[in-house]
């Protein structure tokens, strides 16, 4: 107590550094034991009690910073701190009010010095807990599967795999323990460029598909091609015959000519520990479910799961639906909508706790490609995704039809093909209705030249054979683009339509694309031009894609009109 007294302690209490200065009648600051005092002279308090000075609220020191000849000089110090919430008239020996100025310091000294060691003890702490997570993270080589990355200039495509391996606490019950763990959930999710919107396209795994060679990174570093299966069920694209993550991007490259920019792999135990780290999952039945293979059992209506109970619901396919893997899908949309929505809501945001299992959980469950091998960029991606609001986060399925056989389905060849060229094209599902205005006004609005005016070379890049002579014909006899020409087949096939033109050719081509009926998506603007065949002067190249209908009819068509099934994650569904 008494080196506290002195201000010699290592706990001294702020408030026991302010003395009383008599000449001024207020308190100040002491900053060191020897400050020097004021040399007028105080009557000393009576008061008796064992504690002495200390009790009365006086004590004597010598004024040495004033000098040798110095006489002791009595100092008043404050008595005793009342306790928190007793009113000043209960404080021996200190004044009922003190200055608002005085009172401000000892706050800012106080608070400043708490903040400091505060800052110290947990700068060390989060470098340590950042290492942490680092060292959760599990990487795989993408093989040059992937772009290279994720960039915030341009759409962003990552794919997520769910895998069947039967690893970790409790999942080999689940059967199939031997599982080497195949693409058995897929979804490809397309992060608009402006980041307004998202879909989220999955991918069945009993969908018939050409795998291509597979060329991956063994342990040694040696590279081992494994050979491409052709016309295989697309869960085998992952684990079979050694095939990694890199192999499924392949086969999506293949299937969609979308390139990922990344991957992420999750299995069983993803479902587990991300459900719980929130809080739990809400679903809604309109039916009750009994599914011993999925070893789910939950009534009708609304529950919040997580855990077991949630890797059950999004396993259980034979209760739902039509009992297919397609049925699977919509459960499994329905439970990541909701878990989204739960990712975002403020009970989660604005919770350190479920912030911190997040992460633990995050980091532990999921595998990556070598490219996001740091929680940073991890982190860089995960700020990218969040950006897109989930009322424009779009869920849909690769539009398929049966299977001769039975048991397997095929991608709808016009519908699935529309799906993904819409995707490519980066054009939402939802309605984005500003988006889509501003699209169609930088390449659509603006003055139009005379049909007489348009020169377009024509090539056929993937049309019906005599296509591009049946558009010639249409052009010139109907409707009066008469410096125009056909050149024959394109370098390569392209699925859709496009429109190539100088900046100063932007007035003939959208009199083409009136002409045409081509939507903004095929026009190309700076990506050059061709000479006409007629008199060596710039014209348009105009390249009929699969997509192309005919002359005469029209090729515009909007993501509201596309022909596959869809759902926003901000509505909540019931399971069938």
């Amino acid at each position: 107590m008494d080196a506290q007294g002195r201000g010699r302690a290592d706990d001294i209490d702020p408030a026991d550094q302010w003395v009383l200065n008599p000449s001024t009648g207020e308190y100040e600051l002491r900053l060191t034991p020897s400050a020097p005092q004021s040399t007028v002279p105080r009557p000393r308090r009576t008061g008796g009690g064992a504690m002495g000075a200390r009790a009365t609220g006086t004590r004597t020191r010598t004024a040495t910073a004033a000098g040798p000849g110095t006489r002791e000089m009595p100092e008043v110090v404050p008595g005793p701190r009342r306790r928190r919430g007793a009113p000043p008239e209960t404080q021996p020996g200190r004044r009922r009010t003190k200055p608002q100025k005085s009172k401000g310091k000892k706050i800012l000294l106080w608070t400043s010095g708490t903040l400091a060691v505060l800052l110290v003890a947990t700068a060390g702490a989060g470098y340590l807990y950042y290492q942490h997570l680092n060292d959760n993270i599990t990487t795989v080589s993408e093989d040059g599967a992937s772009t290279g990355g994720f960039s915030k200039d341009r759409a962003i495509n990552v794919l997520i795999i769910g895998t069947d391996k039967r690893s970790g606490a409790g999942n080999k019950g689940y059967g199939d323990a031997n599982s080497v763990g195949h693409a058995d959930t897929t979804i490809l999710l397309h992060v608009s460029k402006d980041r307004t919107n998202a879909t989220a396209m999955s991918i069945p795994r009993d969908m018939i598909v050409d795998i291509p060679d597979c060329p991956t990174e063994q342990a040694d570093g040696s590279t081992k091609d494994i050979a491409g299966t052709p016309e295989a069920r697309f869960n085998v694209s992952l684990g079979q015959s050694e095939r990694t993550p890199s192999c499924t991007m392949r086969t999506v490259t293949e299937l969609t000519g979308i390139k990922p920019d990344h991957f992420l792999v999750a299995d069983f135990n993803a479902v587990k520990t991300l459900s719980t780290a929130v809080g739990g999952v809400e679903v809604c039945l309109k039916k009750d479910i009994d599914d011993p293979k999925s070893h789910l059992k939950l009534s009708a209506g609304k529950h919040t799961i997580q855990g077991e109970q949630a890797l059950a619901f999004v396993r259980t396919r034979h209760s739902v639906g039509f009992g297919s893997d397609l049925s699977r899908i919509q459960i499994q949309q329905q439970f990541l909508s909701s878990l989204m929505r739960k990712l975002k809501s403020n009970d989660t945001l604005t919770s350190p706790s479920k912030m911190l299992k997040l992460a633990e959980a995050g980091t532990k469950a999921l595998t990556v490609d070598s490219q996001l091998d740091d929680l940073r960029k991890l982190a860089a991606l995960g700020q990218e995704i969040g950006k897109v609001d989930t009322k424009n986060l779009t869920f849909t399925t690769v539009p398929v039809v049966d299977n001769t056989d039975g048991a397997t389905v095929l991608p709808a060849p016009t519908k699935a093909q529309a799906l993904f060229d819409t995707i490519k094209d980066d054009v939402s599902l939802t309605e984005v209705k500003k988006q889509q205005k501003a699209k169609e006004a930088a390449k659509l609005k603006g003055t139009r030249a005379k049909a007489s005016e348009v020169r377009v070379n024509i090539y056929n890049g993937g049309a019906a054979a005599g296509s591009a002579q049946e558009t010639l014909t249409y052009l010139q006899n109907q409707e009066g683009v008469t410096k125009s020409s056909q050149l024959g087949n394109a370098d390569k096939t392209q699925a859709k339509t496009t429109l190539a033109y100088d900046p100063d050719q932007a007035d003939q081509a959208r009199k083409l694309a009136d002409i045409m009926g081509l939507p903004s998506s095929a026009l190309k603007p700076g990506e050059g031009s061709s000479e006409d065949s007629a008199q060596g002067l710039p014209a348009m190249v105009l390249i009929l894609g699969e997509d192309f209908k005919g002359a005469g009819v029209s090729l515009s068509s909007s993501a509201a009109n596309l022909d596959v099934e869809k759902n926003t994650a901000d509505k909540e569904t019931c399971a069938e």
